[in-house]
């Protein structure tokens, strides 16, 4: 049997969610916050992060593939990731259909674990690491493209690589993540070497 990519399980339930839900009251708030120009700031529902893992761009990356790799039936510490996000951050997976038509769908943190967490998505372990990073930064804002590559074990042999367009925010006290938006490779569709393919 074939193994399953944890990103290709998870875009299914991603189109469906998103396209049934409403935007959540986090989203709105952060959407408030950002017209008015306030500093994103944690709130009763953004747990407290490890100083750790949000004092600079390299550490709080390092967290966000972390959290969510593990082997096979390894419960995540989903208030670590959600700790790593600003109220309102996004995660937006893409999908290129057969007939080349390629999509987004926006999901906000919990849409993401609620389907991370789906039993048949721990079938199988998934290890996400960083292979090659790219980083723009002006003032209190970064755009990161991170190269990636995922296994369903530590030392096994990736199944699907792809680059994380992330999205930062340093607040003067720590770093917090706006945006992780991906997409994956394809045999039309390589890496450029420029990104580390």
């Amino acid at each position: 049997m074939t193994p399953v990519s944890f990103r290709t399980l998870l875009m299914p339930c991603a189109l469906a969610l998103a396209a049934s839900l409403p935007q959540a009251a986090a989203a709105q708030t952060a959407a408030a916050s950002a017209a008015s120009g306030t500093a994103a700031t944690e709130t009763p529902a953004t747990p407290t992060a490890r100083p750790a893992d949000v004092a600079s761009i390299d550490a709080i990356l390092k967290a966000a593939y972390d959290v969510i790799s593990g082997p096979k039936g390894h419960r995540r510490d989903w208030d670590r990731l959600r700790s790593l996000f600003a109220p309102g951050a996004r995660l937006i997976p893409t999908h290129t259909s057969k007939d080349g038509v390629t999509s987004a769908r926006v999901l906000n943190v919990d849409e993401f674990i609620r389907f991370a967490s789906d039993p048949d998505l721990q079938k199988n372990g998934f290890f996400e690491d960083e292979l090659h990073r790219t980083v723009q930064r002006f003032g209190n804002i970064a755009q990161v493209f991170s190269t990636y590559e995922t296994r369903h074990e530590a030392a096994g042999k990736p199944f699907q690589r792809g680059i994380n367009s992330i999205q930062l925010l340093f607040d003067g006290h720590r770093w917090w993540i706006m945006t992780i938006y991906w997409q994956g490779e394809r045999p039309d569709l390589r890496i450029p070497k420029q990104y580390g393919g």
